[in-house]
């Protein structure tokens, strides 16, 4: 069975930064493609970002150039760093592992504001 924890949430002003982590069990991260995503209020769940078995990214525009997912394939572990935040940055924020897949954590919340 295929648990995800997301971590690393919570209250940021604009500009500034968070590193988000899910940490996975009974599923491989190395041989997995794994995603984020993120639900803000009222509004559907929408891809950020994903990164591939062989490392390859890619991102969502509205965070392009903002937000970095990295994989630790040794922890089990998708990382999304995330820089200079805004105020529609603002959701709980999903893993999804193997990306895509209905494998889904409890989310973590990430609130920015002033």
């Amino acid at each position: 069975q295929v648990q995800l924890v997301e971590s690393g949430g919570g209250l940021v002003q604009p500009g500034g930064s968070l590193k988000l982590s899910c940490a996975g069990s009974g599923i491989i991260f190395k041989t997995s493609d794994c995603g984020w995503y993120r639900q803000a209020p009222g509004k559907q769940r929408e891809w950020v970002a994903g990164i591939l078995k062989d490392g390859f990214a890619a991102y969502a525009a509205s965070v392009k150039g903002r937000f970095t997912i990295t994989k630790d394939n040794a922890e089990n572990t998708v990382y999304l760093q995330m820089n200079s935040l805004n105020l529609e940055d603002t959701a709980v924020y999903y893993c999804n592992v193997p990306w895509p897949s209905a494998n889904w954590g409890q989310g973590t919340q990430v609130t920015v504001s002033h």
